[in-house]
């Protein structure tokens, strides 16, 4: 763990710090999450693809490496970076330590440096491209060597520069179908841990026949672009039988499963790349199917139905991000990994805006009233995340027993005013675009 290591941003700035995990060099995206805790669904969390973490909480690896907490069968991410890691873990369920989790996978990780100076450059100039090296191995003599030539490491910088996450979703769906379990399991291990549902005000739902009355023979297609694993424990929770289908499933084929209704799945990369997914999806709306997506399903049902999404400057990835519900006033904190966002001033006739962030205003959740359909940003299946939104869960039960459960959906989108108001006073730090009052032409004041 004590081998020589850095990272290189794009930009050209370098870290040097010690190296734990994997050897060698690789190439990815610089973000940032905020979590103090949920490593393990962090690492194994597919959304993450393509990119390289830094952990901002000082000590990660405290309670060492637990199988049964991953979101999928490996670790996604290209590389990690964490202040301190921790060597000897304490926990009764632990199975080894977060160097050796690398190592297996193959993951280069990096230590010993101020984690919160590089989150602030890549704060202040955005989540950029950059470059692992580590160890004393051939090709990281090669880079290191590189970085002492100015000429060799303007060479370097073009290579990190030209960089691009690329087949993303296609690279991680279906991988969390490797390490699925019966319902009666999920909910036994559930119970164990006190992961059962969670209601609208707060409670927990212990009882499983309570808990599963309302999804008792419903069938949901998992349209999985990159699920966590956490998404079909939820479902299954509820009472329904999950169908977990590839990324590149056609509408037909996902139509012959005579679905009653159909989740949206995370995933990763840039929503605007899945071309032929959002094709499909638009055949499906037609349909009227009740649908439920989450994060890069949100994202992707908006592009379906005429929206458009951007890139933020450093995305929201942590497990404290406040969200307003437009409906009844309620902020809620959320657990959140993502890049992109819907733009608000693109929503279509009949898509009502319906979560909002109060940090920087940029759109949550959407509503759509001609199709039974919702969809949100953040992550309500969050382990290690809080719990306060674990009933929309339900509500898409609610949706799949009534599909006119939302048409006549409505929220006071006058509370807008207050967050653009907020967006703008905080312009320096500003994740992206304020959000204009009563920009959407679907709702009026």
């Amino acid at each position: 763990m004590n081998s020589k290591a850095c990272i290189v941003l794009a930009n050209g700035q370098i870290f040097e710090g010690k190296s734990f995990g994997a050897s060698g060099c690789k190439i990815g995206e610089a973000v940032f999450t905020t979590g103090m805790t949920g490593y393990l669904e962090t690492l194994t969390d597919p959304s993450y693809y393509g990119q390289i973490v830094t952990q901002t909480f000082p000590l990660i690896g405290n309670y060492g490496v637990i199988p049964h907490d991953f979101e999928s069968s490996k670790i996604h991410v290209f590389g990690y970076i964490v202040r301190t890691p921790c060597e000897i873990p304490s926990n009764f369920r632990c199975e080894g330590t977060i160097d050796s989790f690398l190592k297996k996978n193959n993951i280069i990780g990096l230590c010993d440096i101020d984690t919160r100076a590089l989150t602030k450059i890549l704060r202040e100039a955005g989540v950029m491209n950059a470059m692992l090296i580590s160890g004393d191995g051939n090709e990281a003599k090669e880079a290191f060597k590189a970085l002492s030539s100015p000429a060799e490491k303007e060479k370097l910088l073009e290579k990190i520069k030209a960089f691009k996450i690329t087949k993303a979703v296609e690279s991680v769906t279906l991988d969390a179908d490797k390490i699925e379990e019966s319902a009666d399991v999920v909910f036994e291990q559930a119970a164990k841990y006190r992961a059962v549902p969670v209601t609208k005000d707060g409670l927990k739902v212990n009882d499983p026949k309570v808990a599963m009355k309302n999804g008792k023979g419903k069938k949901v297609v998992l349209w999985d672009f990159g699920a966590k694993a956490n998404i079909r424990r939820e479902l299954l929770k509820r009472g329904v039988s999950v169908v977990t289908m590839a990324s590149d499933s056609t509408a037909e084929q996902i139509l012959a499963e005579n679905p009653d209704g159909i989740m949206l799945s995370n995933g990763p990369g840039d929503p605007q790349d899945n071309i032929g997914i959002i094709a499909e999806l638009k055949k499906i709306c037609e349909k009227k199917i009740p649908l439920f997506g989450i994060c890069l399903g949100h994202q992707i049902l908006a592009l379906a139905r005429g929206a458009k999404t951007a890139k933020l400057k450093y995305g929201h990835r942590g497990s404290n991000h406040p969200v307003k519900d437009l409906a009844t006033g309620r902020v809620y904190i959320s657990s959140q990994n993502h890049g992109y966002a819907v733009e608000l001033d693109t929503l279509p006739e009949h898509a009502v805006l319906s979560f909002v962030n109060t940090n920087d205003g940029t759109c949550e959740g959407i509503t759509y009233t001609d199709i039974p359909a919702f969809s949100i940003q953040f992550h309500p299946e969050a382990s290690a995340g809080p719990l306060d939104l674990n009933f929309l869960f339900d509500e898409f039960i609610s949706l799949i027993n009534n599909p006119s459960y939302f048409k006549n959906y409505k929220a006071n989108f006058k509370v807008i005013d207050s967050v653009s108001y907020f967006a703008e006073s905080c312009g320096k730090v500003n994740n992206s675009t304020p959000v204009k009052a009563n920009s959407n032409p679907a709702v009026k004041n």
